[in-house]
């Protein structure tokens, strides 16, 4: 596991003196003591389309902590171990390179987490195909705007508690073979950028649930064909798309690793493949990040970024 500290281990008692004054100025609370609120970031890296996952450990008598970055508000929620809190930041795919500042608050305390977001070079694809892939004909328009303001509302509208508690796991054991965040050009056209990873599956491999959750949307859709979006809560939702089969219904709970649908190749696709989106906050952000911070990999193959 690569970490990467808040500062360096300490070779002396002389070494230490810059080693704590960096920690203290990278988390220290505003009016209070080091020990008061402290925070432990966790990340493959900082750059667009990651997960960043917040560890607060804050007084016992904290009720609520609330998260601000990027302009918005984070949800926070008691760790797992409850002896702490935990907080999911997305960085957006759009997102510029630059400095960022996370608040985190929890009652009279205060610390400010610095997010540096690096650049992210995504590959471009450049295909020939079908006109008709490329652009809906004019009968279908009020179809292709209709789901996208539902999308949309489904966005707007998460279930306000957390649905989770296992770690995510992978909706198939095959591995990704497109990259998050690739642009393609249909026809000299540049399109949307890529907003999910591609699981190279073949057609009726079963799909499961990434995570427990709430079943918002189990139809058809122009573009991403059968489609199963689970809510997770707080903000967090799977879109699993070009489903040959749907086995659930709007208004199921399912648990993790639940089946919910077969793979196809239904909707805009040239091929049979599993498309697994992820949207935290309207922020879209790569499937293999979330895994990362909160799967069932191996520590060792994650990429750690932590602050004390």
């Amino acid at each position: 596991m690569r970490r990467f500290a808040g500062a360096l281990r300490s070779r002396g008692p002389l070494a230490a003196v810059p080693r704590v004054l960096a920690a203290l100025f990278a988390v220290a609370p505003f009016g209070a003591a080091q020990d008061r609120l402290t925070v432990t970031r966790e990340a493959r890296a900082i750059r667009p389309g990651e997960v960043v996952l917040l560890t607060i450990d804050a007084p016992a008598s904290t009720r609520q902590v609330s998260v601000r970055a990027f302009d918005r508000e984070w949800p926070a929620y008691p760790a797992p171990s409850h002896a702490k809190w935990e907080s999911l930041i997305g960085i957006d795919l759009d997102t510029k390179p630059g400095t960022y500042d996370a608040l985190v608050t929890a009652g009279p305390e205060r610390t400010t987490v610095r997010l540096v977001v690096t650049r992210r070079a995504f590959p471009t694809r450049r295909l020939s195909v079908n006109p008709a892939l490329v652009n809906p004909p004019a009968d279908q328009q009020a179809r292709v705007e209709r789901e996208a303001r539902h999308l949309h509302d489904l966005w707007d509208h998460p279930a306000a508690q957390r649905l989770w508690t296992a770690p995510f796991v992978r909706p198939v054991p095959d591995e990704a073979n497109s990259a998050f965040g690739t642009r393609s050009i249909y026809n000299g056209e540049a399109r949307p950028p890529h907003t999910g990873a591609d699981f190279l599956s073949p057609t009726g491999r079963p799909v499961k649930a990434p995570n427990a959750g709430r079943i918002v949307l189990a139809d058809p859709q122009y573009f991403s064909g059968n489609t199963v979006i689970i809510d997770h809560g707080l903000g967090l939702f799977s879109i699993l798309a070009h489903l040959s089969e749907i086995d659930v219904n709007v208004g199921d709970l399912v648990t993790s690793g639940q089946i919910v649908g077969k793979v196809g190749a239904t909707g805009r696709v040239t091929g049979p493949h599993l498309h697994w989106g992820v949207r935290l906050e309207n922020a879209r952000v790569d499937p293999l990040s979330l895994l990362s911070v909160l799967g069932t990999a191996p520590s060792s193959s994650r990429g750690v970024d932590r602050l004390h």
